[in-house]
Parts: C-alpha cells; sequence; structure tokens
C-alpha cells in the first residue's frame, strides 16, 4: 500500500509540474506575440504555432544550457522568428544567391596597403552607421548591406549622416538581374546606383517590403557612387578594407542565424552558398562586428561573428565597397 502511495503521489507532482510548465509556455507564447505584434489566420494556426514556438524553446534551452557550462561561444534566445520552423525562416529570410553573378559589376579591385592596422574597429563608435532596420519578410538583405554601405562611405567623405533607400534598390535594379524581395546581389546594386547617378533617400522613397514599380526620382538623390570596388576574397584583406576604407558589404551562409541572442557566433559547418547579406561595420581580435537588418534580432540588430576561424559563414568571400 506504501508504494502505491509513493508511486501515486510521484504521478501527482509530475503531473502537477507538467501543468505548470504548460501554463509557463502559454504566458511566453502569449508575451512573444505581444512584443513581436503577430496574429494568425485561426486557433488551428495558432496552435500550429505555440508548438512551433515550444519546440524552438527546447532547442534554445538545451544550446543555453551548453552555453551556461561553455561548451557554447554564444547565446541563444526567443525572437521575431521563434514560431518559424528552421525551413521556413530559410525560405523567408534567406535568398538563394548565384555567385556567378559576382564579378559582373565590379570596377576595380580593393588592395590592402603594405601597413599596419589597428587591432579593434568599430565604425558605429564614430557614428559612420545608421540606426538599425528591419527588411521585413522581403528578402532583400541585399539593399540593406548595400544603403549601409553606402551611407558609411558618404559620411567618411562629408561628416553626413543620411538613411538611405532600400525600396529603390528593390525597384530600380531588376534591369541588373537582381529580383527585388527575391533576391540581389550587392555589387550589382552598387552598378545600378552609378549608373542612375544617385541612391534616393529614405525619405524620399520609403520602404514598402514588396516588390514595386521604379519610381527613381533625381531631387530625391541622397548618395551617389562612382565604381565599385571588390574585396579579395581574405580575411585579411576584410580587415584592412575595414580598417582603411570603412564598413563592407558582405554576404554570408545565415541558415543557423534563427536563434541567434548574443556572444560570438561560431557554427563550423556551413552550406556550399552564401544567402544572406549584411553589413562588416568593424572587428575585433576574435570576431567581426555586422550589423544586420532584422530590426532588434540578435545584439540591439547586431551580431558578432567569429574571426580567423577559417572564414565563418564565408564572411570574407564576397564583399564590396561603393567608391564615393
Amino acid at each position: 500500500m506504501k508504494s502505491v502511495v509513493i508511486v501515486l503521489i510521484a504521478l501527482l507532482v509530475a503531473s502537477s509540474q507538467a501543468i505548470i510548465y504548460e501554463d509557463v509556455l502559454a504566458a511566453e507564447f502569449e508575451a512573444f506575440k505581444l512584443k513581436h505584434e503577430k496574429s494568425y489566420e485561426d486557433i488551428d494556426e495558432e496552435n500550429l504555432r505555440m508548438e512551433i514556438f515550444k519546440l524552438n524553446k527546447e532547442t534554445i534551452d538545451k544550446h543555453n544550457a551548453r552555453y551556461a557550462r561553455g561548451l557554447e561561444t554564444y547565446e541563444m534566445g526567443i525572437n521575431q522568428f521563434s514560431d518559424m520552423l528552421p525551413e521556413e525562416f530559410k525560405q523567408i529570410m534567406l535568398s538563394n544567391m548565384n555567385t556567378t553573378n559576382f564579378d559582373s559589376s565590379i570596377d576595380s579591385i580593393y588592395l590592402p596597403h603594405n601597413i599596419e592596422i589597428t587591432e579593434e574597429v568599430d565604425w558605429r563608435r564614430k557614428g559612420a552607421v545608421s540606426a538599425m532596420k528591419n527588411q521585413g519578410s522581403c528578402g532583400s538583405c541585399w539593399a540593406f548591406s548595400v544603403t549601409g554601405a553606402l551611407e558609411s562611405q558618404h559620411f567618411i567623405k562629408t561628416k553626413k549622416l543620411i538613411s538611405l533607400s532600400e525600396q529603390y534598390l528593390v525597384d530600380c535594379s531588376v534591369p541588373y538581374n537582381n529580383h527585388g524581395c527575391q533576391g540581389g546581389w550587392p555589387a550589382a546594386a552598387l552598378r545600378c546606383v552609378k549608373d542612375n547617378r544617385g541612391n534616393d533617400t529614405e525619405s524620399a522613397y520609403p520602404y514598402e517590403a514588396r516588390n514595386e514599380y521604379c519610381r527613381y526620382r533625381r531631387s530625391g538623390i541622397g548618395a551617389t557612387v562612382s565604381g565599385v570596388e571588390r574585396v579579395p576574397h581574405s580575411e585579411k584583406a576584410l580587415a584592412h578594407a575595414i580598417a582603411e576604407r570603412g564598413p563592407v558589404s558582405v554576404c554570408v551562409d545565415a541558415s543557423k542565424f534563427h536563434h541567434y541572442r548574443s556572444g560570438i557566433f561560431s557554427y563550423p559547418s556551413c552550406g556550399q552558398h552564401v544567402n544572406h547579406c549584411v553589413l562588416a561595420v568593424g572587428y575585433a581580435r576574435d570576431f567581426w562586428l555586422i550589423k544586420n537588418s532584422w530590426g532588434s534580432w540578435g545584439e540591439q540588430g547586431n551580431m558578432r561573428l567569429a574571426r580567423n576561424h577559417g572564414n565563418m559563414r564565408k564572411v570574407a568571400s564576397f564583399g564590396v565597397l561603393p567608391i564615393v
């Protein structure tokens, strides 16, 4: 009889813990929906999204337990993508990028000077980097990478930081083999800016996160480009370019960025292709400073990506600079 009572008590405790966990999970999901302004078509989709949220939270919790023991270099966390399956995240937020088009819009190759560069660079501290932006569910990362680089180069030249239009690039660089919300190349976008003699400001051509017809107006120009420069495929060259010239448009394999919250991202296994473009705004001894275009994702819109670690996520493979 005594053993039966013990078993019943154990079952009751386990059941109570399960109920408490489900209640906590439901509360966290409600907080997640509120913070990220999530709404779903019906109760069936909401239940599905909650189950996905639960699975993602389990992944995050397991990873962070390893992080707490010093077995991982970065922390995961709940973010706006936590109700997406990994396959959905890749399909919606990342692009299939054809690297064969990379060099077709390049004017010159950046040649690093044979000088010692500083151990750390952060162009944000110099006022050369605009505030965080959000591409939404449009695959326009390449446009944000380009405007970021051009905004910084314009600031370095004029000491004026002007927010430039990504929508202009989404709409108007289609003739340059870019595909708006379905993907594009930074170098091709910069060629478009050069040929059209400027990039409109954000205020003149606001972001809409969808493909539209080109409505470029020369009266709205905020910055111009005189050339497109490629950074040689090496981490050393990328560091020199950032130190000597400024933030660089780079493209990476971001397929594992889904849950990143903070720390130095390191995930050695990498796909064959890049699928996301960002802005390299600085570096330290062990990491690159990366500005993303996913709003407050990560470290207030930024990421630290492992440096001198075998070209982590192909960060040094496709760097380009606008010449202003």
